[in-house]
């Protein structure tokens, strides 16, 4: 009789827990973001942005702040190419998540007991990047999992694409691709050349360490991997029209991107959490190639 009682008092421990776990996930899952206004509308700030404001800020500095959005279609389409080469090769084939990695690195990270290895998509980075932190939290991993395929179900690729490539850190204080085309290599993103193309796309992994105007040698051995790979992706198809129109850039003073682009804060020359391009351990992924059917063109 006792331990019958004893059995219905933990299950009723149990049943309860589980319903406050369910209640907890459910708030957080409504509390997103919501991203269709993503579909019209290009955002002013980021939450990086934000951190890295509030970082100079911290140290008695003004924020740096250099961007200009350009529409997918004003992009060179080597940059596309390099950057779905050094970030995401399978971008074509997810909905926002890479299981493939996903599984790898949690691999990689088991066997060490340390997070040494991440597995974002170009969809998460834009996630994290957009509205959450660098922090290694499994609620913000949970949080940039759902907002990813949010994003995915809500844009097109080439939509996802081009928010990313105007709001990821190029440099110190420098956002997006025409502020790091210009700051760089003197030209617009449209003008860029395959090698300046894969040099960009090579720094994102550690933006404020690696430059390209002066490529170390860590660099230039990226620059090649990616150049000997660009032929065989394909990015998405710019859209007939242009699907939202550029919006103001924003003020130097205003606030500026954080560091952490990509998946968790690592230190130095490991910064960014997926590596797919390691000089000298190059990345597992032989598909590169884009599905067979012609993606859809964007709306």
């Amino acid at each position: 009789m006792v331990r019958a009682t004893k059995l219905r008092t933990a299950g009723r421990w149990v049943a309860g827990a589980a319903a406050a776990g369910f209640a907890c996930l459910a708030y957080i899952y409504l509390a997103l973001p919501d991203v269709r206004t993503l579909r019209t509308a290009n955002p002013t700030t980021t939450a990086f942005m934000e951190l890295r404001a509030r970082e100079a800020r911290a140290k008695g500095q003004k924020p740096k702040h250099v961007q200009q959005w350009v529409s997918y279609r004003r992009i060179s389409p080597n940059l596309t190419r390099a950057v779905l080469v050094a970030e995401d090769a399978l971008f074509w084939q997810h909905e926002g998540l890479d299981l493939e990695q996903l599984e790898e690195s949690l691999e990689a990270n088991w066997a060490t007991l340390s997070f040494v290895r991440g597995g974002s998509t170009i969809t998460q980075q834009l996630a994290k990047n957009l509205y959450l932190s660098p922090s290694k939290n499994p609620l913000r991993k949970f949080k940039e999992l759902i907002i990813a395929r949010r994003l995915e179900a809500e844009l097109d690729k080439a939509r996802i694409l081009e928010l990313y490539l105007n709001v990821i850190e190029w440099g110190d204080g420098i956002y997006g691709a025409e502020a790091a085309a210009r700051a760089y290599f003197g030209g617009g993103a449209g003008s860029l050349g395959p090698a300046q193309s894969a040099l960009l796309a090579g720094a994102i992994i550690n933006p404020r360490v690696l430059n390209p105007a002066r490529p170390n040698r860590r660099l230039v051995r990226r620059q090649a991997i990616i150049l000997g790979r660009m032929g065989s992706v394909t990015p998405p198809p710019a859209a007939a029209t242009v699907p939202v129109p550029p919006a103001e850039p924003v003020a130097p003073a205003s606030e500026e991107p954080v560091n952490e682009q990509h998946e968790d804060e690592l230190p130095a020359e490991a910064q960014h959490t997926v590596e797919p391009l390691a000089p000298e351990e190059p990345a597992d992924r032989e598909s590169l190639t884009p599905p067979t059917a012609e993606p859809t063109e964007v709306q």
